[in-house]
């Protein structure tokens, strides 16, 4: 079991998200007022605080939505999970698990600061099946 660090959004493509503490995950969508939300498998993106602070300790000064995740989370090995996970998410929200990683075509900010980015290895990403408020703190499971 994990627990929700940040929530957070960018109303455009390519840029750093900024954490609003809660948020709306809406079925077959994503994250509301999110820019990477829509009707794909790529609805909401994960990413675990443990990942960021391994960049943390490379030196740079990075920390929730510095890597365009709209989820941070605490205490659940992200990357090991198998396509097709269901993640419980707050007291409402579900998500499957639809992909692990992703290819990283224009080598963002981060990765040229540092020479490595955690996301496209670490960070996972989800389409809502049901949607429900979700907020910092609010736990995240895995749903058996």
């Amino acid at each position: 079991m994990g627990k929700i660090i940040a929530v957070c959004t960018s109303p455009k493509k390519g840029q750093r998200k900024k954490n609003i503490d809660q948020g709306e995950l809406v079925a077959e969508h994503g994250l509301q007022g999110d820019a990477h939300a829509g009707p794909w498998h790529r609805q909401v993106s994960l990413l675990a605080m443990e990942s960021i602070k391994k960049m943390q300790a490379a030196g740079l000064k990075v920390g929730p939505g510095d890597f365009a995740e709209n989820l941070t989370t605490e205490g659940i090995d992200l990357p090991s999970l198998p396509l097709g996970t269901k993640l419980r998410i707050g007291p409402q929200a579900l998500g499957e698990v639809t992909q692990i990683g992703k290819e990283c075509h224009t080598r963002c900010a981060i990765f040229h600061q540092a020479g490595d980015c955690v996301m496209p290895k670490e960070g996972i990403f989800i389409q809502v099946l049901t949607g429900g408020t979700v907020r910092v703190g609010d736990v995240v499971e895995v749903d058996n």
